[in-house]
């Protein structure tokens, strides 16, 4: 499964990732949360990844 590095510049806080991850979870993404990288893994296709730029985007954090 193709793996995709999304970078999240203001995931500063363990709080900030248990957001990210809840966020996630309503999705179907397969995803990793990495706070010290500050950084989410997605497995899979470019919709994979587009979904979970949107939900992160749309609970208030930056995806570079």
């Amino acid at each position: 499964m193709k793996k995709h590095i999304l970078m999240v510049s203001d995931m500063a806080c363990e709080n900030c990732a248990k957001k990210i991850e809840n966020a996630l979870k309503q999705t179907r993404v397969d995803f990793e949360v990495n706070l010290e990288q500050k950084a989410v893994i997605v497995y899979g296709d470019a919709d994979m990844i587009n979904v979970a730029k949107k939900t992160i985007s749309d609970i208030g954090f930056t995806v570079l």
